[in-house]
């Protein structure tokens, strides 16, 4: 049982690491996995009531993977802990099956009361580097929370959470994506960099004002064929490119008062 249960954790890092070469290299550079392998040891002795050796043991562990985990907590198989420094799983954490934790996550508590204080993750969670999961909430089936994100509500299956504090986003729409290259486009650059595969309600409204832009624009463009067909002079305007460059004042003493300024910024 014990080495089966090893070969499904080797296993699991193969799954999800293109950069695991062999298992030998799995078994002796992989802290995550040194991890998981501490902790099982340190569980069982918390459970044999060996609690003070238990913490030792976690300690240890901490000490030569930079992963924090505790012996109470309850894991399930095949939890890949990908690079791993500075993840820390509390007293009351539960971890379900095929979960994915990166560098910097937290599942912490909220309260100093005794009792349930820490997240339940369900099954094929993952969590990405430097979120924050805390209190006891649950976090459903097949989760996605993005890096950083800090989730203090429980969260249905299969959604994906981003933000402070986390919020669900949806997948992008066919219109969605649309307006994005039409507006790339016309005026030459991504108007909101997120992932392409999800929707932010930021990013929505961005659009809502980049959609009205471009009506304006339609309009302006057909009056001034208008004007031009009843005889009017022809109107032929571009677009200002959009960079990063800093736009220098014509007057002199002006961008010397402006350079002046900038010292204190």
């Amino acid at each position: 049982m014990m080495f089966k249960r090893l070969r499904s954790d080797i296993q699991c890092v193969f799954a999800r690491d293109p950069a695991a070469r062999n298992t030998f290299e799995v078994l002796t550079t992989y802290p995550g996995l040194h991890a998981i392998l501490f902790y099982r040891l340190a569980h069982r002795l918390w459970h044999w009531r060996l609690k003070w050796f238990a913490r030792w043991l976690s300690g240890l562990a901490r000490w030569l993977t930079g992963i924090e985990i505790h012996p109470a907590a309850k894991i399930g198989d095949r939890l890949f802990i990908d690079h791993g420094m500075g993840v820390v799983i509390g007293e009351t954490a539960e971890i379900g099956n095929d979960c994915t934790l990166y560098h910097g996550v937290t599942l912490g508590g909220t309260s100093w009361q005794p009792g349930k204080r820490h997240p339940t993750l369900a099954n094929g969670v993952v969590v990405g580097a430097g979120a924050k999961v805390l209190g006891p909430i649950v976090i459903g089936d097949e989760v996605r929370i993005g890096s950083n994100a800090v989730v203090l509500k429980s969260v249905e299956a299969n959604q994906t959470v981003v933000g402070i504090p986390g919020r669900v986003v949806n997948a992008k729409s066919d219109e969605v994506k649309r307006r994005r290259e039409q507006m790339a486009r016309k005026i030459g650059f991504d108007a909101y960099g997120v992932s392409e595969e999800m929707s932010d309600p930021v990013e929505k409204a961005i659009y809502s004002l980049l959609d009205h832009i471009q009506a304006q624009d339609e309009k302006l463009n057909k009056l001034a064929r208008e004007l031009e067909f009843l005889g009017g002079k022809s109107i032929d305007m571009q677009l200002p490119k959009l960079d990063d460059a800093v736009l220098e004042p014509s007057d002199p003493e002006q961008a010397a008062h402006l350079k002046c300024d900038s010292r204190f910024l």
